[in-house]
């Protein structure tokens, strides 16, 4: 699954740069400049606010989606941590997901991902990427909430996942699913609110290996008492008994 990512572009401006050519020529001249939050790791866990890229501009919305139908805030709570991730075999079924994948879709724009291996009973993490793209896109949905009792207007979304291609398969060996990564190609048809289901059903699946880079780090991001929002989660870390496995 994808819970830990990687968010590095402090300028809403410079993303804006990134999608332009997906968005309305104002919105990259809107951009604000104000300074966005670095994350060289956080955890959908934590339900951060990211810059997400619908077809009508870019938002912040929080991780964890909430469905529109949710009763109140104690529920939203509850159903957030189950919702960072949806699974891109059943979304069209599950109650949470079915009403987003039709008709609001998005991107987020993230420099990379965390995966762990399990070998003998450790756990090794790996930061994930592409090779040709500092910013690269993975495919998400987004939902509005309205608590009844204050009014607020909650904005969320969930990321998308597919199974594992075979070198992410090598890495996450227990569970075996990597977020929905899309080609540059495939950003536009991803945002485009007329998209049938069948066509977005083609979009989903796994992204070419080809692509990917993968490196191991250093496990003090294995724990969540540490602090893991700091450079060194992102260099590479040497793990020699790996060289026998």
């Amino acid at each position: 699954m994808c819970y830990n990512l990687s968010y590095l572009e402090s300028k809403q401006q410079k993303y804006a740069e990134r999608y332009k050519e997906l968005l309305p020529g104002s919105t990259v001249k809107q951009a604000i400049q104000d300074k966005l939050p670095i994350y060289y790791f956080v955890s959908g866990f934590s339900h951060p606010l990211l810059p997400i890229v619908k077809h009508d501009g870019i938002f912040s919305f929080e991780w964890g989606l909430i469905p529109f139908w949710i009763k109140d805030n104690k529920a939203a709570k509850d159903i957030q941590d189950m919702t960072l991730n949806a699974v891109g075999e059943t979304v069209f079924e599950k109650p949470s997901f079915r009403n987003s994948v039709n008709i609001k879709r998005c991107l987020l724009g993230i420099n990379g991902f965390y995966e762990w291996r399990d070998a003998n009973k450790v756990k090794y993490p790996y930061f994930i990427h592409t090779k040709s793209s500092d910013i690269f896109s993975v495919g998400c949905i987004y939902e509005s909430w309205t608590d009844k009792n204050t009014g607020e207007i909650r904005n969320t979304f969930s990321i998308l996942t597919t199974p594992d291609n075979p070198l992410l398969e090598s890495i996450h060996n227990l569970k075996k699913r990597m977020p929905l990564i899309l080609s540059q190609e495939d950003e536009k048809k991803w945002i485009d609110p007329k998209l049938t289901p069948a066509q977005i059903n083609e979009l989903i699946k796994p992204y070419a290996e080809s692509d990917m880079a993968v490196f191991t780090v250093s496990q003090n991001v294995n724990s969540v008492w540490n602090n893991r929002n700091i450079p060194e989660s992102i260099e590479k870390f040497d793990y020699p008994e790996l060289s026998s496995l």
